[in-house]
């Protein structure tokens, strides 16, 4: 991970700025759309780089934007070498970033739990 490996997250957040650029500018795919880039994680090795996305507009999954990153992977990444200049320029893999839908399902459930403390505490309550 990343946060073991300083260049990693460094070149990680490199990668996130021009892949940024190079979506909103580059790829022409329609089945892409409105991806905004995350987060990109690059193994300690700097071989492999997992790229987090959400779909503007979008709840949950979509595969037919996960082909068209898949597809455009390729020239991404051969964008990305001319882009750094680095001797080895990772391979991309792409996916859905859940952790703000985790986040929310996170926050809901210490509401209820506080929501439960409160309804106990309370005059008439169970506690």
């Amino acid at each position: 991970m990343p946060r073991d490996n300083p260049r990693a997250r460094r070149l990680g957040d490199q990668i996130q700025r021009e892949l940024t650029e190079l979506l909103r500018r580059d790829v022409k795919d329609s089945r892409i759309g409105n991806v905004t880039i995350t987060a990109v994680d690059v193994t300690g090795d700097l071989r492999t780089a997992r790229v987090h996305y959400l779909v503007f507009g979008r709840d949950g999954p979509d595969a037919r934007v996960q082909r068209g990153l898949e597809s455009a992977a390729g020239f991404l990444r051969n964008a990305l070498s001319r882009a750094l200049m680095i001797r080895h320029t990772p391979t991309l893999s792409f996916e859905l970033d859940t952790s703000i839908e985790h986040g929310v399902r996170l926050t809901q459930l210490i509401d209820a739990v506080s929501k439960d403390a409160v309804a106990k505490t309370e005059p008439g309550g169970d506690g």
